[in-house]
């Protein structure tokens, strides 16, 4: 089980605790204090210089493990499912010394997030699903996730981001950043190739999750638009849905205070 360090991540922004969860470790940032939010990351893990985790770290202890295979948590051979990130994220939880935790997962890790709550929800008090991934609203023939692996970079820069020099600048990184964001897009192409970032069977059970939910939209995202989250928010009961004005795919990163204000504003409720 983890030690609980709520500061620990003040005093040193860019260093992790290490979980291990049956048997698989797990690289965790910590941050804050307050009722527990666990965070699952998406597309690639979390950067704890992130400006948005300090502003959630006032009110919130922050718990944000990275999926095995991304950040620096190591990825088992025979790792490679989603439902492998989803029975290790809800062990995690369960691991927790908490009744109850609010959970957060953006893009992917907003897929992952949806399935734990529609499967086992029983552990969570709310739950907050930035821009996720995981359904399919549209037929055969309609693309409803923009297909980033197979398009051109430029065209993925302009749909992830309301303002392109929000994007992360990859000339300004260190050798060890770039390994981590080579790993991360190794392992979300493993995970989600085929079908392409969704269940088809997610939709279905999205009717099952009891908890309060608040959708949050980044009103320019191009990776997946807010058609598509709206019609996320109407297969959860009693959903609510909101959009981010000025933010693409990562609102938190885009509009950190605007995300922040909202994210708080539903978990104190």
């Amino acid at each position: 089980m983890m030690a609980r360090q709520p500061h620990e991540s003040r005093k040193m922004p860019n260093a992790a605790v290490r979980m291990t969860v049956n048997g698989i470790d797990l690289e965790v940032l910590r941050r804050g204090s307050g009722p527990p939010l666990v965070i699952l990351h998406g597309l690639d893990s979390i950067d704890p210089r992130s400006p948005y985790l300090d502003l959630l770290g006032r009110d919130f202890e922050i718990i944000a493990p990275s999926s095995p295979g991304f950040g620096n948590s190591p990825r088992p051979d025979d790792f490679d499912t989603v439902y492998d990130l989803i029975h290790v994220h809800l062990a995690a939880i369960q691991a927790l010394p908490y009744a109850k935790v609010a959970l957060l997962g953006f893009s992917f890790g907003g897929w992952l997030a949806a399935e734990i709550a529609a499967s086992c929800g029983d552990r969570l008090s709310k739950l907050i699903l930035v821009d996720p991934l995981g359904i399919k609203i549209g037929d055969r023939e309609t693309r409803d996730i923009l297909d980033f692996f197979n398009v051109n970079p430029a065209i993925v820069k302009r749909a992830r981001w309301h303002d392109e020099k929000n994007a992360p600048d990859y000339d300004a990184m260190t050798d060890e950043e770039i390994v981590i964001r080579a790993r991360n897009w190794e392992s979300l192409c493993r995970y989600a190739w085929q079908p392409f970032m969704y269940n088809p069977q997610l939709s279905r059970w999205l009717g099952a999750i009891q908890v309060p939910t608040l959708v949050l939209w980044g009103a320019s995202d191009g990776v997946v638009k807010p058609d598509y989250g709206r019609a996320y928010a109407g297969l959860i009961p009693g959903a609510r849905f909101e959009l981010i004005e000025a933010a693409g795919h990562h609102p938190e990163i885009e509009r950190p205070e605007d995300f922040v204000e909202r994210v708080a504003a539903f978990l104190k409720e």
